[in-house]
């Protein structure tokens, strides 16, 4: 009888969440792949999709590290570039660059880590190089570069899917998390084979469905 209570207590207690320290060999880092990909980003308000940019996503590796370039190409014409520098297997960001172009108008911000956290906007990558698996749950500090505070956000994998891809179905992942803002459902399906990104969608308060989809 004991024995059995024992096994039910372990199967029914809560998964342990895994605190990601800044510094440390992330387990997957080698699932992180040297070149470009391509989402559409759209917002679904019922039956109406409104599309908001293309959203490009290149990585590289040098000898003196790794590097992640984004563009975001606005359906308003708008174009947003992404720069950032990191130490190779562990994800420390070094420096952030961000240019944003609208109507003539060109702004440069510059951004050096020095606090322990990791870079926010380059979370799609980072979460490549988790040991993704069923029950996997994981605390992550992460700071948007210009945003607020650094704050630690709980990413889990609540089970698996199959979805369509570019390329046909895709085995994955099922990653959500609230963003630490009661509301807010973020829903990451990443691709089994490669923990890749095939397809992110947030719920906002309002209803309001933030898409993300690859393209290639």
């Amino acid at each position: 009888m004991l024995r059995k209570f024992l096994a039910l207590a372990l199967c029914c207690a809560p998964a342990f969440a895994v605190e990601i320290k800044v510094g440390a060999e992330l387990p997957r880092f080698a699932m992180v792949k040297e070149g470009a990909h391509h989402w559409l980003r759209y917002v679904r308000n019922g039956e109406v999709n409104t599309p908001v940019d293309i959203w490009t996503r290149e990585v590289r590796f040098a000898p003196e590290g790794m590097q992640i370039r984004q563009r975001w190409d606005g359906a308003n014409s708008s174009v947003v570039l992404l720069d950032s520098w990191f130490d190779k297997g562990t994800f420390k960001p070094r420096t952030h660059q961000r240019i944003r172009e609208k109507d003539g108008k060109r702004t440069v911000e510059d951004y050096v880590f020095e606090e322990p956290t990791f870079n926010f906007e380059t979370d799609i990558e980072f979460l490549q190089a988790l040991p993704l698996a069923s029950g996997y749950e994981a605390t992550i500090m992460f700071y948007h570069p210009g945003g607020p505070a650094p704050a630690r956000y709980t990413w889990k994998v609540v089970g698996s899917e199959t979805i369509q891809g570019p390329q046909g179905a895709v085995d994955c992942w099922l990653l959500t998390t609230d963003y630490n803002r009661p509301g807010t459902v973020a829903k990451f399906w990443m691709a089994k084979a490669t923990q890749l990104l095939v397809r992110q969608e947030s719920t906002a308060p309002d209803g309001k469905v933030m898409v993300k989809t690859l393209l290639d």
